[in-house]
């Protein structure tokens, strides 16, 4: 069986699912290897029963490989499995992180280092879209990318916020990927592709069953350095995404709203629970990137307006228009690996460095 083909069947076993799914990797080391395991020595791991195994044997019946093959060769998409390299890290670290993940478009570095997430009601009031598109949309100029769910509503508006700025969005869905919900968003599924990516961990057909929303919520919250809400009611699905971004460690904000409206109750009930309330996009934006001084009296497209710290102006100055490798930058500044790429890192956020393929740096202004 080839490796792609293994991924397929033991992303697709019913009652499998990430922590599980995780416990036979840590022990086996591949699907391959889990197929190829006695009964045995299935059961000795943790959580695994008679009926998971009697799945597991049958995991042809549970998934049509060809039919699936196929679409992911017509839709154009990549497979990410758990243990590849290309697995997104800040994904990686949480308890219960997808076993496979189903990619059109493509992660960008940057994705994983400023990404922001912005949720909220599908019954989204005027306020709360027009808020959420400026935020998005000033926050994708800033260099952020904005996460969110493709639902109606707040998410629908924060990826098209991002997109007016040409900015990067990531799309989760809680269906597969060739399963568009809902469907009046089939034209931004399209633009979120080429802008950035359509993710989901369920087969290609899966269709939008309500309890996969919440399997769905902890992929937003993965991905992102914090979480906006916007416009949540009391049982609002938003909320389960700032529970487990609470859970993941993540910063979490709240968009205040008009005291007497059902759908701002969940919001106004974080910013009791200490969600730092936003009144602008720069209070994401210094929170999440405290390094960089957000000049609040300029447009994100003036944003930058430092004084680099000692080190930032040592590697600053040594570069020019023509590119640098990484090595001679350490040679130069005699500092160590990582601090030289804590620094390149720092002035690459700044917009006034560029890393080229084969770690070459250059100048950008």
């Amino acid at each position: 069986m080839e490796e792609i083909e293994s991924w397929l069947y033991f992303n697709a076993i019913p009652g499998l699912g990430p922590v599980k799914g995780k416990a036979l990797l840590d022990r086996f080391g591949s699907p391959q290897a889990i197929f190829k395991a006695s009964d045995k020595e299935l059961f000795s791991t943790s959580g695994i029963g008679t009926d998971l195994i009697e799945n597991i044997r049958d995991k042809e019946k549970h998934l049509d490989l060809k039919q699936e093959i196929s679409l992911i060769k017509r839709l154009g998409i990549k497979l990410i499995p758990f243990i590849g390299p290309d697995y997104p890290p800040l994904l990686k670290n949480i308890s219960s992180p997808p076993l496979l993940l189903y990619v059109r478009g493509e992660f960008k570095e940057l994705d994983y280092k400023m990404s922001v997430a912005i949720v909220g009601t599908r019954k989204a009031s005027y306020y709360g879209k027009t808020i959420t598109f400026e935020l998005a949309d000033n926050l994708a100029q800033a260099g952020f990318t904005i996460v969110s769910g493709m639902a109606r509503g707040i998410d629908t508006s924060a990826h098209q916020g991002a997109l007016k700025q040409k900015g990067r969005t990531i799309a989760v869905l809680g269906s597969g990927l060739n399963f568009i919900y809902p469907r009046e968003n089939k034209k931004l599924s399209e633009e979120i592709a080429q802008a950035g990516a359509l993710i989901s961990e369920f087969p290609l057909n899966t269709s939008p069953d309500r309890f996969n929303f919440p399997r769905r919520n902890r992929i937003i919250s993965g991905l992102s350095l914090g979480i906006v809400v916007v416009e949540a009611g009391e049982k609002s699905g938003a909320l389960i995404t700032a529970n487990f971004a609470l859970e993941q460690g993540r910063d979490i904000f709240a968009i205040p709203g008009k005291i007497d409206s059902e759908y701002t109750q969940g919001t106004h009930k974080l910013i009791q629970d200490g969600a730092k309330l936003v009144t602008g996009w720069t209070d994401i934006a210094s929170e999440l990137m405290p390094q960089i001084n957000w000049d609040t009296n300029r447009k994100p497209e003036e944003r930058f307006h430092e004084k680099l710290e000692e080190k930032e102006s040592k590697i600053y100055n040594l570069l020019s228009s023509e590119p640098i490798q990484i090595e001679e930058i350490i040679k130069e500044t005699k500092m160590s690996s990582p601090e030289a790429l804590s620094v390149l890192l720092s002035l690459e956020l700044k917009g006034i460095i560029k890393q080229l393929p084969g770690k070459f740096f250059v100048k950008t202004k």
